[in-house]
C-alpha cells in the first residue's frame, strides 16, 4: 500500500469514528433496523396476549341481564312507588321470520355479515380507544358483537368488556351458525315501548306476528334498533322523525344493493307509520307517567336505554307523596266526579294536565297526567298541543321590562304604563295588520298595564309585543323556558300576543317557577337521583343560570299578584298567604288554564278538549256554560295549594322591585300640594296597588283575533302538533257565564 492509500485509509477510517461519536448514546438505538425491530416485538407481544386472552376467555352462560332484572323507582321520602321487571320478550325461531325481513336487519347493521369473521377490528379498535380517552359510547360493532354483548355480557362501556366481547364474538362465529347468530341478535334485541325481540316488537308497533310482516314494517323495526326511544314515531319530535325515515330508506338502499331486494319493488315503498303506543300493564294510574318521564329525563342526561332496560337500576323521584295525593284529590273533587259523559257527551272530552314544582330546587313534586297511564297513555302534563292562551301575557311584560322597551311615544313599559284598551284597536307599528277584540267585545279606553293585566286585556298586550319586538318577545320567553319551535306554532307575528303557540303544563310550570325563582332559570326535573351498583349519572342542574334580570321578574311577579287580588285570578285568593298568577282560555273554550305560585309552591293547571283527533270545545261541560282560566283550572289550583301548603306558615314574595299591586302606593298629597303639582303624563299613571274590582257580569278578559291566519290544525291526542293559531283566547272570572263573542 503506497503513502496515498494509506493517507485515505487514515482519513476514511477519521470518518467513520467521528460519525460513531455523533451517533453514540441513546441515538444508536433509533436507527431504521431498531425501529423495526422495536414494532415487530411490540406486535409480537400483542399477537401473544391476545392469544393468550383468547385460550383464557370462554364463551360463558346467558347473562342475568338477557333475564331482566327489576327497577325501582321510589317517591322523594325513599319509600317504594314501582317496580318494573317483567320483560315484555318472546322469542321466535328464525324460520318464522320472512327471509326480506330478516335482512332488513343485516342491511341495518352489518350489510357484510354473512361474510364476516364475526368482528370489526376497525370499529372494535376505535372503541377501545374512545372508551379509555373517556369519549363516551361509540358503535362499529357487528351483528355477532351485539348479540354477544345484549346475551353473554353486559351494555358497561369498559376496555375490559371490549375485549372479552372481541374474543367471544371469534369463538360464537366458529362456534354457531350466521343463522344461530341472527336469531339470537333479532330475538335479544330491545326495540322501544318495552318490547325485547321483534315478535314483542311487531305486535307493539304494527299489532300483527313477526310472520306477517311486510319488508317496509321489518326496515322499521329495524332502524329503530339503533335509538328506540328517538325513533319512536308517536314520541319523536321533528328531528327524530326524519332521523329514523333516513335510516329506513338506508335499509332498504341496502337491500338492493345486495340484491335482497328488487329495486322496482322498493320504488313503490312507502313509509309504514306504527300504531299508537298501547298502554304498559301494571304502570296504571298516575305511576306510568312517572316512570316514562323519568325514562326520558335519563336518557336526555345520557343513560343507555338498553342497559337501563335490562333493569338493577334505584331511580329516587321528585314527587312529594302528600302533594301527590293533594293534587289528584283537587282534580277529582273539583271537576272530574263532577262529570257525567253519558249525561252530558261533552263530559267525555274534558283532560286535566298539571305540574307543581318547588321554585328553589327545579323538583316536580306532583303531577297529573290524566285518568291513568293504562286508561289515557298520553301525559295531559307533557302534552303541548293545546294554546296556554293569556298565561303568555306576562311573558311579554316580563320582555318589555328586560329590554328597557318604550311605547310608540317613548314611554317607557312599566305597570303604570297606560295603553288605549279600545276593543279592535289596530295595533300600530306591526308589518301584519292586526285588531284583537277584547273579550266580549269590550272596550277600557286608556288603562294602565297593571289593571289590563288584572283583566287580561287583548288590545293592550297585542300593541305592547310590537312595541318591545316580537323578535325580543319570542327570545325572552324561550330564556324563560318556552319552546320555541315554529313547527310547535311559535312564528314571529302579531297574533303570538295571544298565546296561540304550543305548550304544555310542564312548560309553563317552569316559566311561572323561573319568574318566582327571581329570574334564575328553573327546568322542571322529575328524577331527584338514578344509581345502579356504583354507576350514578350526573343529572344536569334544574336551577342553572339567570334567564332574566331579578328586576324584571319581581316585577311581573308583582303585577301578577293583582290578577289574583283584583282580577280573573280571584278564585285561588287564600288568606295571608301571597299568591301571584295568570288564568288563560283559547277561543271556543278548547283549553283553559291557570299558571300561578306562592314564594315556595308553582302550579301550571291545563284543562283541554280532547275529541276524536281533534280539539273541541269545552263548553257545557259539567253541566255549566264556558269554561275559562278563572273557572275549574283555578279552583284546582286553589284546592291542591292550600293543602299542600297546609301546616306551613303563609309567606310573601321577597321582591325588587317598585312597580306592580304588590307595591304599596305613596302617601296621598296634601290639597296644597295637589294644587302645585302638575298634571299627570297622559301616558303613564301611578302604580296601582288593588284595582277596583270589576263585577262578574263585565269584568273581561283576553280573547283572540279572528284575523289570526292558521299555520296548523288541531292534532289528535298523543300526536302533538301546531295548534291552530286562528283560534284565540279568554277567560273571566270565576262563575262569570258571559254571551258568546260576537265573530267578525
Amino acid at each position: 500500500m503506497g503513502r496515498a492509500e494509506e493517507r485515505r485509509a487514515r482519513q476514511k477510517g477519521a470518518r467513520r469514528a467521528k460519525r460513531t461519536a455523533k451517533s453514540g448514546g441513546i441515538r444508536r438505538f433509533f436507527t431504521w433496523k431498531w425501529v423495526l425491530g422495536y414494532v415487530l416485538g411490540f406486535c409480537a407481544l400483542l399477537i401473544g396476549a391476545f392469544f393468550v386472552l383468547y385460550l383464557w376467555v370462554d364463551v360463558p352462560p346467558a347473562n342475568a341481564a338477557a333475564k331482566a332484572e327489576a327497577n325501582i323507582y321510589k317517591y322523594s321520602d325513599g319509600s317504594i312507588m314501582a317496580k318494573t321487571g317483567d320483560v315484555n320478550r318472546e322469542s321466535v325461531p328464525l324460520s318464522k321470520i320472512p327471509k326480506k325481513v330478516q335482512h332488513t336487519f343485516v342491511a341495518a347493521e352489518n350489510k357484510d355479515f354473512y361474510g364476516d369473521s364475526g368482528v370489526s377490528f376497525t370499529g372494535t379498535a376505535r372503541g377501545l380507544i374512545n372508551t379509555a380517552l373517556g369519549r363516551g359510547k361509540q358503535g362499529g360493532s357487528t351483528i355477532t358483537q351485539q348479540y354477544v354483548k345484549n346475551y353473554y355480557l353486559s351494555q358497561e362501556q369498559t376496555v375490559s368488556r371490549k375485549l372479552k366481547e372481541l374474543v367471544i364474538s371469534l369463538k360464537v362465529d366458529q362456534q354457531k351458525s350466521k343463522d344461530y347468530i341472527l336469531a339470537g341478535y333479532i330475538n335479544t334485541s330491545y326495540y322501544g315501548r318495552g318490547a325485547y325481540g321483534v315478535q314483542a316488537a311487531a305486535r307493539a308497533y304494527y299489532d300483527k306476528d313477526v310472520e306477517d310482516l311486510s319488508v317496509e314494517q321489518g326496515a322499521y323495526l329495524a332502524s329503530v334498533l339503533q335509538a328506540p326511544s328517538q325513533y319512536d314515531w308517536a314520541a319523536a319530535g321533528p328531528k327524530g322523525k326524519k332521523l329514523v325515515k333516513a335510516r329506513w330508506n338506508y335499509v332498504l338502499d341496502n337491500m338492493v344493493q345486495k340484491d335482497w331486494l328488487p329495486e322496482s319493488e322498493r320504488e313503490g315503498m312507502k313509509f309504514p307509520v306504527p300504531k299508537e303506543p298501547s298502554p304498559i300493564p301494571g304502570l296504571d294510574g298516575q305511576t306510568g307517567y312517572f316512570v316514562d318521564e323519568a325514562k326520558k329525563e335519563l336518557y336526555k342526561a345520557g343513560v343507555n336505554e338498553n342497559e337501563f332496560e335490562a333493569g338493577g337500576w334505584t331511580v329516587t323521584l321528585n314527587i312529594d307523596r302528600k302533594k301527590q295525593k293533594a293534587l289528584e284529590k283537587a282534580v277529582r273533587t273539583e271537576l272530574t266526579d263532577k262529570l257525567d259523559p253519558k249525561k252530558r257527551p261533552v263530559d267525555k272530552h274534558a283532560q286535566v294536565g298539571a305540574v307543581s314544582v318547588d321554585p328553589k330546587t327545579g323538583g316536580v313534586v306532583a303531577m297529573y297526567g290524566g285518568a291513568g297511564a293504562t286508561e289515557h297513555y298520553f301525559n295531559n302534563a307533557t302534552r303541548s298541543d293545546y294554546q296556554p292562551a293569556s298565561t303568555f301575557k306576562p311573558l311579554i311584560l316580563a320582555a318589555g321590562l328586560e329590554n328597557g322597551s318604550t311605547t310608540q311615544d317613548g314611554t317607557p313599559i312599566t305597570a303604570s304604563t297606560v295603553y288605549d284598551g279600545t276593543s279592535r284597536r289596530p295595533v300600530k307599528g306591526s308589518d301584519t295588520a292586526f285588531a284583537p277584540p277584547n273579550e266580549d267585545n269590550k272596550s277600557y279606553g286608556p288603562i294602565s298595564v297593571q289593571k289590563a293585566m288584572n283583566n287580561s286585556v287583548n288590545s293592550v298586550f297585542a300593541q305592547m309585543a310590537v312595541d318591545v319586538g316580537l323578535n325580543k318577545v319570542k327570545d325572552t320567553a324561550m330564556d324563560l323556558g318556552m319552546d320555541g319551535r315554529v313547527d310547535n306554532g311559535f312564528d314571529v307575528r302579531p297574533a303570538m300576543s295571544l298565546g296561540v303557540m304550543g305548550a304544555s303544563p310542564k312548560q309553563m310550570a317552569g316559566v311561572y317557577a323561573t319568574l318566582d325563582n327571581h329570574g334564575k332559570k328553573v327546568t322542571p326535573a322529575i328524577v331527584k337521583s338514578a344509581e345502579k351498583g356504583d354507576e350514578r349519572p350526573q343529572l344536569p342542574d334544574p336551577t342553572n343560570g339567570q334567564s332574566i334580570s331579578r328586576g324584571a321578574a319581581d316585577s311581573v311577579t308583582s303585577v301578577l299578584t293583582g290578577v289574583v287580588d283584583d282580577g280573573t285570578g280571584q278564585a285561588v285568593r287564600q288568606q295571608g298567604q301571597a299568591v301571584a298568577g295568570k288564568t288563560g282560555t283559547s277561543d271556543d273554550n278548547k283549553s283553559a288554564w291557570f299558571s300561578g305560585y306562592t314564594p315556595d309552591l308553582v302550579t301550571s293547571v291545563g284543562m283541554f278538549g280532547e275529541g276524536d283527533k281533534k280539539q273541541v270545545s269545552l263548553k257545557g261541560t259539567a253541566g255549566g256554560g264556558r269554561v275559562n282560566g278563572g273557572g275549574f283550572p283555578a279552583q284546582i289550583w286553589a284546592a291542591y295549594t292550600q293543602t299542600a301548603l297546609s301546616g306551613q306558615k303563609a309567606s310573601k314574595f321577597d321582591l325588587d322591585t317598585d312597580m306592580g299591586a304588590a307595591v304599596k302606593p305613596p302617601a296621598p298629597p296634601s290639597s296644597s300640594e295637589t294644587s302645585k303639582s302638575p298634571s299627570s303624563s297622559p301616558s303613564s299613571s301611578p302604580s296601582n296597588s288593588a284595582s277596583p274590582s270589576s263585577s262578574p257580569s263585565s269584568s273581561p278578559s283576553d280573547s283572540g283575533s279572528p284575523s289570526a291566519t292558521s299555520s296548523g290544525s288541531p292534532s289528535a291526542p298523543g300526536s302533538p302538533s301546531a295548534p291552530d293559531p286562528s283560534t284565540s283566547s279568554s277567560d273571566g272570572p270565576p262563575g262569570h257565564q258571559r254571551r258568546n263573542k260576537p265573530q267578525p
